[in-house]
């Protein structure tokens, strides 16, 4: 017989299911036997302990896990019955049954909401122009040059984009503060490590020179007993350095991966480089508009029980990602509120994904997915053992399906969609500033 199904609420459902107390003891018989002949109990030969003496030691715990199955055997089965498309798990709770026959537990869940979307017409999307030509490769071998100059020390001031070795304390109202020493300090100035107007100050600054100056202290500063505050600090230059960017030459080529120094295939990687980026980036560019703007005009429920799956997995996540950088997580405290906002966003938009993935057939074909691996790839030394390494097993195949579902969908708003070509920057979409 079919469990009745109650109605909590929108989402929530309720019911009732009954596990034959017969089926369980049998089972749970069953799994002592098997259990007993290879179980090990002091004072008995292996495999000879006495039935009893195994269901003492383990019958609690094989009656639970007997109850588990047969349990979620029975709610698979009404859940097919009634139809449902469950959302996160069940909550069972068992309840007194005194004198029958059978065990009773309710099941309570929620099941996946109605998605009504958002009509894609209605969406306005900008779509950055950006265009690639020689001035862009020139800009991107400057930055290359940059990140491989070497720096020679000089009889002269300091100015922006020198390094500067330097002795420096600082006092707070006329004493020391943590963090306000340091010596043999190496600072590139102009960067940006330290506070503007502490670098600002080393500018005309040559070796052997000293220098006293006042430094405030953001509001929002991280060491809160600094925040707001003006210090006092006296610094001593010890080196004066400045930067000597490498020639663009055969040499420079070779260092960057053009095995016969040729400077002109250099540029024609760059900007092959650059245009997978900038393809990247206008890509994302779309995306985030596409998905704020479905899920602003979409109209669904959401599931408590999905939001507080993805709440846990984002708090796995910057455990993970915090370990991984070195930091006790164990001293750290996460609550769900410091993650509920994204995970509400997340499921909203899983869910209005899915719904227009269902309904409009976007489905990825094989030759896209290996299109955006090949893609990937490109940017690797030996790009055919990086596709090689995806296709080794399905599962590395996962994110690269996920991101060209997308893409489908991202394609299909906009041939609906109100969209108008910006000419845009290149530093501006390469966040440069």
């Amino acid at each position: 017989m079919t469990p009745q199904l109650e109605v909590l609420s929108t989402l929530e459902r309720r019911m009732e299911l009954a596990l034959p107390s017969a089926v369980v003891a049998s089972e749970v018989d069953s799994r002592l036997k098997r259990l007993a002949k290879r179980t090990r109990v002091d004072g008995f030969r292996p495999g000879k302990a006495p039935l009893a003496v195994v269901a003492r030691l383990h019958g609690a715990e094989v009656h639970q896990e007997v109850i588990g199955g047969v349990l979620q055997q029975k709610f698979g089965e009404a859940v097919a019955e009634h139809q449902l498309k469950v959302a996160g798990y069940p909550r069972f709770e068992g309840k007194p049954a005194e004198g029958s026959d059978e065990i009773i537990f309710s099941a309570t869940f929620e099941v996946y909401p109605e998605v009504k979307l958002g009509d894609p017409a209605e969406l306005s999307i900008q779509r950055p122009v950006i265009t690639i030509g020689e001035a862009e490769v020139d800009k991107t071998l400057e930055i290359l040059r940059k990140q491989r100059r070497e720096f020679v020390a000089v009889e002269r001031a300091a100015q922006d984009g020198d390094m500067v070795k330097l002795d420096f304390s600082g006092t707070l109202y006329g004493q020391p503060f943590r963090g306000g020493e340091g010596k043999d300090y190496t600072v590139i100035v102009g960067e940006g490590r330290l506070l503007k107007e502490f670098e600002d100050n080393l500018q005309g600054l040559s070796a052997g020179q000293e220098k006293t100056f006042a430094v405030t202290f953001p509001e929002d500063y991280q060491a809160k007993e600094l925040a707001g505050k003006t210090v006092s600090f006296a610094v001593r230059v010890t080196q004066v350095s400045a930067p000597q960017l490498p020639a663009i030459d055969a040499d420079f080529a070779r260092a960057l991966g053009v095995e016969d120094g040729d400077v002109a295939k250099l540029r024609e990687e760059i900007k092959g480089n650059l245009q997978r980026e900038v393809r990247r980036r206008v890509m994302g560019r779309l995306k985030e508009q596409v998905m704020s703007q479905l899920a602003e005009k979409s109209e669904l429920e959401l599931p408590n029980s999905l939001v507080g799956l993805e709440i846990e997995r984002l708090a796995d996540l910057a455990r993970n990602d915090l370990a991984s950088q070195g930091m006790d997580v164990k001293q750290m405290k996460f609550t769900a509120d410091m993650f509920e906002e994204q995970a509400k966003r997340r499921v909203r938009l899983g869910l209005i994904l899915a719904e227009l993935i269902k309904v409009h057939g976007l489905t990825v074909k094989p030759e896209q997915v290996r299109a955006l691996v090949e893609e990937a790839a490109e940017s690797y030394e030996d790009p055919t053992e990086v596709v090689d390494w995806y296709y080794a097993q399905p599962s590395r195949l996962q994110e690269m399906e996920s991101l060209a579902l997308e893409e489908n969908v991202v394609a299909w708003v906009m041939e609906k969609a109100k969209v108008e070509d910006v000419a845009t920057a290149f530093d501006e979409l390469m966040g440069r500033g």
